[in-house]
């Protein structure tokens, strides 16, 4: 008996990365978005913060260098539930809880990759890996 694993997981289990990757990747959009409301007034560290959490809320997003995206996902929740990063008008990750729920869904998707319905499906295609019975 022989079992496979897909590296994209479909069905059910990719919805569930789907959403995980969706609820994560809007937040970020949103939350890099407040960092670029005044940015103007803003200085180099929270426009560049700004810019990556809307790049790394858009890759997510659409499941594109989802295993990158996550971590960086990831050093933000740390340093926002650490108070490392600068105060935006609204912080969506200020409360320690919140940062850490995010940081494990982060996780969570480093782990499990992106899923069927991303971009990296479509690019790096799907292959089963075929795993022989000892």
């Amino acid at each position: 008996m022989q079992r496979a694993f897909s590296t994209f997981p479909d069905g059910l289990p990719g919805v569930g990365l789907l959403i995980l990757r969706a609820t994560v990747g809007v937040s970020f959009l949103f939350q890099g978005a407040f960092y670029l409301v005044d940015w103007h007034d803003l200085g180099l560290l929270s426009l560049a913060l700004g810019l990556l959490m809307v790049a790394s809320g858009t890759f997510l997003l659409i499941g594109y260098l989802t295993p990158i995206a996550s971590v960086l996902a990831g050093l933000f929740c740390v340093g926002s539930g650490l108070a490392w990063l600068p105060a935006s008008s609204l912080e969506l990750l200020g409360d320690k809880l919140t940062a850490a729920l995010a940081m494990v869904i982060a996780i969570g998707l480093i782990c499990l990759g992106p899923g069927a319905f991303s971009l990296d499906a479509r690019l790096f295609g799907r292959r089963e890996i075929t795993i022989p019975s000892p």
